[in-house]
């Protein structure tokens, strides 16, 4: 990173890292596609995605020690939608909780998450440490043997435009690979080892998965 962005992060405190930038070539393109769909792979695979970060982070030289940590996003809470409720089997005016926190790796923020959460059926603690610590939420709630039941996962970003097979790969072209901020977006329950559904999560993964050189450049 330019000494001039070193200071602009410094000055940011919490700021999220500038991105590398990619060569806006097919082959690029093929890349960045086989590292998103890979890491979608992993999330849909692994109960926790804190966890699974933490993996892609190490493997791919994001921060040393590759630790993702939660920075709370303080302010009105977001409505639960209609279906995450449905699906949580709570009734219509049941109270929920409502976190919402950014996960960084280093400076890197790679997920924006949504976390609507049934108190009552956590532990005191956990919801003690939830309403005042930066402790991820998978993290927090490891004691209950949760698994991951996802309801959609999407990708936001298609880095090859749809019809690509047939009319052929997009040309390159003189300047950086424009990537969007939001890339990748999954919706998910956290069921406890009893089988009831407590924590409803969208998952918004940023463009800092990407955040280091792509793995080779060509035309």
């Amino acid at each position: 990173m330019k000494p001039l962005a070193l200071a602009l992060v410094a000055l940011a405190g919490t700021a999220t890292a500038a991105t590398p930038a990619w060569p806006d070539t097919p082959l690029a393109r093929v890349e960045a596609l086989a590292l998103l769909q890979t890491l979608n792979a992993d999330l849909l695979s692994h109960p926790s995605a804190t966890l699974t970060l933490e993996r892609w982070c190490q493997a791919h030289g994001l921060a040393d020690p590759p630790t993702v940590h939660a920075r709370r996003v303080r302010g009105a809470a977001k409505a639960l939608p209609d279906d995450l409720r449905r699906a949580l089997g709570i009734a219509p005016d049941a109270p929920v909780r409502y976190r919402r926190v950014q996960l960084a790796c280093g400076n890197h923020v790679v997920s924006e998450a949504d976390n609507w959460y049934v108190g009552e059926r956590l532990t005191d603690e956990m919801n003690r440490q939830l309403d005042t610590s930066g402790m991820p939420f998978g993290k927090v709630v490891a004691p209950l043997r949760f698994s991951r039941h996802t309801l959609s996962a999407r990708l936001l970003w298609p880095p090859l435009p749809a019809g690509w097979e047939t009319r052929g790969l997009p040309p390159a072209v003189p300047h950086p690979l424009a990537v969007p901020h939001q890339v990748l977006q999954h919706r998910a329950l956290l069921v406890d080892a009893q089988g009831r559904p407590f924590s409803a999560l969208v998952e918004t993964y940023t463009e800092q998965v990407l955040a280091f050189p792509p793995p080779a450049s060509g035309p």
